[in-house]
């Protein structure tokens, strides 16, 4: 098979995971003759950072070939699809002749596990320390870990990669015993504070030495297959924070389970709502920067509602604590008004350092005016108490329900 049918069938294959963003990591270039590529810029994938940036990536899988047989998995060792893999040399050539056609800025490498996950792990590692050493490739580099592999191995991969990531995959230890049960929760927590440990010693020795070496500078992160099982919302939430606190990841992303061809009877038939998705995105935003909980976000059903955001679904069940005072209101508070980010919020407070924000003033700190106006008070305006009233409220500020299929 030559290597571009390779790539068509390990690109599509390695569409199915998300946890592909390259926020975070340390910035890197060739400038002075140094090396070949960059952290940096505009750059096949995209993803992006906090600051909007767009990342573009070579996103491949090693392999599709697999011992695991998960059952949500298109490339489980039962599944009917056509196999292929990539010599580490090929992968090699590929990342280093997209980036200098401007393609790509980074790679993005996971596998299936074939022979044993330490054979797995040390063909990724090569991969990465093949680019790094062997090319002086200065680029983002994110690699999967392959859960049991050795320690030395994992430690070697955070020498060479950007970001590491091992898949948690479901948010029970049930469910992935009932979908997966050749994967051991255990053995991926437990990677993931071995993990935790590196990253921790690494950022101790930097701040003793500039010169200590580097490790995973951008982190760690995790996937959760959203709609396989029956877990709600709720439960995805728990577990996102446990893992959260517990190991420090900088992001847990959400996939939603997509129907597969001759599936086990145990899955859903059909995919779960991409909203549904979109809201865990927004629930996670909340718990990671606006000082939510998940007590506060998931309703007593366990699930999130779909109309409405997370934020706004929560401010209309706690009408008591509004309108606030924008002039007066505390950065907490703030960042629990709808319609107001963390960037806006930052925009107010020092736009009312000089005087008093005016209902005029909204448009020019770039905030979405209707949406906020029946949360706070002005010196210029005060809610009606006919806004104030949760039903007409939702009516008034729920999207339209092709502008969120246009959105998605």
């Amino acid at each position: 098979m030559d290597v571009q049918s390779k790539l068509e069938i390990l690109a599509d294959a390695a569409k199915y995971d998300a946890s592909c963003a390259s926020s975070g990591t340390e910035k890197r270039h060739s400038a002075g003759g140094k090396g070949i590529g960059s952290t940096e810029g505009m750059g096949i994938c995209h993803s992006y950072a906090p600051d909007g940036r767009c990342i573009s990536l070579l996103k491949i899988l090693l392999t599709n070939a697999c011992m695991f047989d998960c059952r949500y998995c298109i490339n489980r060792s039962s599944s009917n699809v056509r196999r292929a893999r990539f010599t580490v040399r090929e992968v090699v050539d590929l990342t280093l002749d997209f980036y200098r056609r401007n393609y790509i800025e980074g790679l993005f490498l996971s596998s299936g596990i074939i022979r044993s996950p330490d054979y797995t792990m040390e063909q990724l590692v090569l991969v990465a320390r093949t680019l790094r050493v062997g090319h002086g490739f200065r680029g983002y580099i994110h690699l999967k870990t392959i859960p049991d592999a050795a320690p030395e191995l994992v430690a070697e991969a955070g020498l060479h990669a950007d970001r590491l990531s091992i898949n948690i995959e479901l948010p029970t230890e049930t469910g992935l015993k009932t979908l997966a049960p050749e994967k051991d929760v255990r053995a991926i927590r437990r990677t993931m504070g071995d993990l935790r440990v590196r990253l921790e010693e690494a950022t101790e020795e930097k701040r003793r030495s500039v010169r200590a070496p580097r490790f995973a500078p951008a982190g760690q992160s995790t996937q959760m297959i959203v709609g396989a099982d029956g877990a709600s919302d709720r439960t995805i939430l728990d577990t996102s924070a446990n893992l959260y606190g517990s190991y420090r990841l900088k992001r847990v992303y959400y996939s939603a389970f997509s129907p597969i061809p001759e599936a086990s009877a145990s899955l859903p038939l059909a995919a779960p709502p991409l909203l549904r998705e979109h809201r865990l995105y927004q629930a996670d935003w909340l718990l990671r920067f606006y000082g939510f909980t998940v007590d506060e976000i998931a309703p007593a059903s366990g699930m999130l509602p779909l109309d409405i955001d997370p934020k706004l679904a929560w401010a209309l069940q706690h009408r008591d604590r509004f309108p606030l005072d924008l002039n007066r209101a505390s950065r907490e508070e703030l960042l629990r008004v709808p319609g107001l980010g963390t960037r806006s919020v930052e925009r107010i407070l020092s736009a009312r350092r000089y005087r008093q924000v005016r209902s005029d003033d909204l448009a020019r700190l770039r905030v979405p005016v209707g949406k906020v106006l029946p949360f706070v008070v002005l010196p210029d305006h005060r809610p009606a108490t006919r806004l104030l009233d949760g039903e007409r409220l939702v009516e008034r500020l729920r999207p339209p329900a092709r502008q969120l299929e246009l959105g998605l």
